[in-house]
Order: C-alpha cells, then sequence, then structure tokens
C-alpha cells in the first residue's frame, strides 16, 4: 500500500466521520428545536388560555358593574317617583278646602282634646281651633294643618298635624306604594 492509499483511506475515514457527526450534530438541533417549538406552543396556549380567562374574568365584571348600574339607577328613579308623590300628597293636603280642614280637624280634636291642657295651630287653622276646642290656644306652628296638644306643665307634646301624620302614613304604606307604583 502506498502512501497516497494510506492518506486517502484516513481522509475517507475522516470525511465518514465528519458526516457522521454532522448527521448526528443536525439530529441533536433538530430535537432541540422540536423541543424549543413544543415548548413554545405550550408557553403560547398556557399564555392563551390565561388571556382568555382574564378576558371572561373583565366581562363578567364590566357585565356585574353595568347591572349595578342599572339597578342604582332604576331605584334612583323610583326613589325620585316616590319623592314627587310625597311632595303630590303635601300639595293635596295645604289645599284643602276650609270645609275639609275642618271636618279633619274636628275629628282630631274630639279624639285627642282630653289628652292635654294647651293646643296649637298654624295661623290659617287658628280661627277654627279656637272655635272647636276648649284647650287654651297656645299659639301657631309651622305645618300643612292639623294640632299639637300640649299637656299642662309642657312635657307632652301630642303632634296630630298633617305633616306628621303623613310622614307617618307614608313610612307605613312605603312598600305598599312602591309595589303599586312599579309592580
Amino acid at each position: 500500500m502506498g502512501l497516497e492509499t494510506v492518506v486517502k483511506d484516513i481522509m475517507d475515514a475522516a470525511q465518514a466521520e465528519i458526516a457522521q457527526l454532522n448527521r448526528e450534530a443536525e439530529a441533536e438541533a433538530t430535537l432541540i428545536l422540536d423541543e424549543a417549538k413544543q415548548n413554545a406552543k405550550k408557553i403560547m396556549g398556557e399564555r392563551l388560555a390565561k388571556a382568555e380567562d382574564d378576558i371572561k374574568k373583565i366581562r363578567q365584571q364590566e357585565i356585574s358593574s353595568a347591572n349595578l348600574e342599572v339597578k342604582r339607577t332604576l331605584l334612583n328613579a323610583r326613589k325620585e317617583v316616590l319623592e314627587e308623590v310625597y311632595t303630590q300628597a303635601e300639595t293635596s293636603i295645604g289645599a284643602f278646602s276650609p270645609e275639609k280642614n275642618k271636618e279633619l280637624l274636628k275629628s282630631l280634636i274630639e279624639k285627642y282634646e282630653a289628652s292635654g291642657k294647651r293646643i296649637y295651630s298654624n295661623a290659617e287653622s287658628e280661627k277654627i281651633v279656637r272655635e272647636l276646642s276648649s284647650l287654651e290656644y297656645a299659639g301657631n306652628i309651622e305645618c300643612l294643618g292639623g294640632v299639637v296638644i300640649e299637656n299642662e306643665d309642657g312635657t307632652v307634646k301630642l303632634d296630630y298635624t298633617y305633616d306628621v301624620i303623613l310622614k307617618s302614613v307614608n313610612e307605613q304604606l312605603l312598600r305598599q306604594t312602591s309595589d303599586t307604583l312599579f309592580g
């Protein structure tokens, strides 16, 4: 064998070894790339799932917030309507005819006069109250109508003004009024 043959054999063996190393390196690189792609897909899937969950949560929060705002607006509108009804009731009471006012005052005085010594009313009803009551007239008060009856030593005042009666009836029937108006 000649030196050329030996060199050629060594070269062929080196070429074969280089080719084998290249194939192994390419296979390893392909494996690493496939693994990296799989990891990237997994990470993308996890992030996409998290983003979808976040979107669902945000959407639910927005819906809840919108529902709450609608309820708040509805309650405020109902409150305004109930306040308007109350104001209209006050206006109606303030516009009682003199006959109706006298009839109501007479009923109140007859029922509660025995509980006191002095009586108060608004200025418009003073003359009627003085006629209907045997109690000492103690003065005018600011109210829609009705009377306040006071005991002898002034420690007890029974308030039968239309304002207080309306407020009491309103509180007692608020639920019923709301149901009637709003179903």
